[in-house]
């Protein structure tokens, strides 16, 4: 199968016809893509607009990796593969978490086709526990221990402005993890 032919099916894909706003496949891959962005599942805004990452927590995501929206959304550099490609709901504290169907069903197919992907962005605790080899108990000590996962995976917090707390309190990560990020996504842009 061609990866546009895998696009198409993953963006008509029904198989959580029981979420509230029902289906609506948000993702971004190019097989020339460099860098990989792993996160949760879209948000309500991005639902609505189809855009990923098009909210409060893309602007600050952004901003850590020190690019614009057009650099952002070229897919011939950036792929953006969710652990839910579809909004999944709000809970008590936020966005309800991704049902996992979606990455066993689609992120093996869709990986063989981003074969010059060379930093894997891992956004929040789901993303992090499927692909980091040997994840720490929390996602503090992941993005902590950023180095020991390799030169392909970079773990980060959620980007969200519900964590900006956690950010205050782990002041290491804007002053260590932040600038080698940076140094990462321009070295391959």
């Amino acid at each position: 199968m061609s990866l546009e032919n895998l696009l198409k099916e993953i963006r008509q894909c029904h198989r959580c016809v029981s979420l509230p706003l029902g289906p609506n496949p948000v993702l971004q891959v190019h097989s020339t893509a460099k860098i990989l962005i792993i996160g949760q599942a879209p948000g309500i805004r991005v639902h609505q607009s189809s855009i990923p990452w098009n909210d409060p927590s893309g602007d600050r995501l952004r901003q850590w990796m020190g690019i614009s929206r057009d650099i952002f959304y070229d897919k011939e550099n950036i792929a953006i593969m969710p652990m839910a490609f579809c909004y999944s709901g709000t809970g008590k504290s936020g966005d309800l978490p991704p049902p996992p169907l979606c990455a066993t069903t689609w992120h093996e197919c869709l990986l063989e086709y981003l074969p010059h992907v060379e930093l894997c962005l891992l956004v929040g605790q789901y993303a992090q526990k499927r692909y980091l080899e040997s994840p720490a108990r929390t996602l503090t000590e992941n993005v902590k221990q950023w180095k020991r996962a390799g030169p392909k995976y970079f773990p980060l917090p959620h980007p969200s402005p519900r964590n900006n707390i956690w950010l205050k309190k782990n002041s290491w990560f804007e002053k260590e993890v932040l600038p080698a990020l940076y140094e990462r996504v321009h070295a391959l842009l």
